[in-house]
């Protein structure tokens, strides 16, 4: 009884959970796991550009730098994930409270400790990368359980925290595994913890998790997932910066060029995300008749978004690095292929705000990808610059179509109805 009183009281929700007083901006806390965040992707882009790199002479180079893209798409999964259930613990509960701070900063440091094992995953730091994933993993779930034991919520979490366990154990048998042995436990495990997820993680008797973070906390969560988008644009310019800086050599003019592409390229990507659907997100999601579905949806739209924003990243550093040098299937396929995600995407979000998709959005992704065949001939900085024009293109008819029309009204509703194949699952 005391229990209850304890949960039903203001004092008690303040301190714990998120109330109606709560704050919908990041808090500092917050921000500082972004850091860490920018930290992991750029040991992730660092990873793709030695294993994109070689002298790719042989069958055997060609086949490990495909290989190679899987692996980075294999390594993002558990940061991705790592950061959206750390955005939807402070949906829930209160980012002030010290208890949450106290979880966020342990998530912060076991992705530190991922972050640092990116570059050895498939080698001698896989189990450091592993046992820092299940570790957080269950962990996460174990602590918030604790906190608001006592009240519903704690019945809500045993869900996730059941389906925890075995998927942590996966990325650790995996990780005392080798080479392809450990890349399929570590596929099974993404497996399964993307469709426990998606399915609610139902379990006998208690069935599937309904109640999701983003019914509670709709602003936040669009708020948060904006600034993931912009923290990874940041990293491109950190990653192509990086590399332009460590130079032995006086970076010549081509290289310049390069780093001068990849600033634009963001500035780009920039705009087109925030032009109209972008700004929209909270009051979107929150106007919806179910904030839940299209809050899954949007943050659907966004990891594709960020693929995309990785490989370009990865892209340029490629370009800074090879300017003028042979062009590589695998390059060509991360310097276009992340424009290309990243415009899927970004009308995947089109599509759950206003509920339509601008044509101009299928013609740049078809462009990129005719433009892809003659490019094969042409050196890495030509495909960069290709790209930078077609996004270009997009912005710039973006500006034109809005200019001097009234802002565009969200049509959430329209788009749930058809979305309805999305409305599964939870949290």
């Amino acid at each position: 009884m005391a229990s209850s009183r304890r949960f039903s009281d203001g004092r008690f929700g303040a301190g714990v959970l998120r109330g109606p007083e709560s704050a919908q901006q990041a808090t500092y806390v917050e921000l500082f796991f972004d850091l860490v965040m920018v930290f992991a992707l750029n040991r992730l882009v660092a990873y793709a550009e030695s294993a994109l790199e070689g002298p790719g002479l042989t069958s055997s180079d060609v086949a490990r730098r495909w290989i190679a893209i899987g692996q980075i798409l294999l390594l993002f999964a558990p940061l991705i994930w790592t950061w959206m259930l750390t955005a939807y613990v402070t949906a829930r509960f209160d980012p002030r409270s010290p208890n949450t701070q106290l979880v966020v900063l342990g998530t912060a440091f076991a992705l530190l400790v991922m972050g640092t094992s990116v570059p050895y995953a498939f080698d001698a730091g896989g189990l450091s990368f592993a046992l820092a994933f299940a570790v957080t993993h269950v962990g996460r779930v174990l602590v918030t359980g604790y906190l608001v034991r006592g009240h519903k919520l704690a019945r809500l979490l045993v869900r996730p925290m059941i389906w925890s366990v075995p998927v942590a154990l996966l990325w650790i048998i995996g990780a005392l595994n080798t080479g392809s042995v450990r890349v399929t436990w570590w596929i099974v495990a993404v497996a399964v913890d993307v469709a426990g997820a998606r399915l609610g993680w139902p379990l006998p008797r208690l069935g599937r998790g309904k109640d999701t973070a983003w019914a509670l906390s709709p602003h936040h969560l669009a708020d948060r997932f904006q600034q993931l988008l912009l923290i990874a644009l940041g990293e491109t310019i950190l990653a192509v910066g990086i590399v332009y800086a460590s130079k032995s050599d006086r970076p010549g003019g081509y290289q310049k060029v390069g780093l001068y592409l990849a600033f634009v390229v963001a500035i780009l990507l920039w705009r087109i995300y925030f032009h109209r659907a972008g700004q929209l997100l909270g009051v979107a999601v929150a106007s919806a008749r179910d904030p839940a579905s299209l809050g899954r949806f949007i943050g659907t739209a966004h990891v594709v978004m960020i693929i995309g924003i990785m490989f370009v990243a990865a892209g340029h550093v490629l370009i800074q690095n090879h300017p003028l040098g042979r062009i590589y299937p695998t390059w060509l396929a991360v310097i276009m292929g992340g424009p290309i995600c990243f415009l899927l995407g970004r009308a995947a979000l089109e599509r759950a705000v206003f509920d339509r998709v601008s044509p101009r959005r299928w013609r740049a992704v078809a462009l990129l990808i005719v433009a892809g065949v003659p490019l094969l001939a042409a050196p890495p900085l030509a495909a960069g610059i290709t790209a930078a024009v077609v996004l270009f293109g997009i912005a710039l008819l973006d500006a034109l179509r809005s200019a001097g029309c009234p802002p565009e009204t969200p049509r959430p509703a329209n788009a749930l109805a058809n979305l309805s194949w999305w409305r599964r699952g939870s949290g």
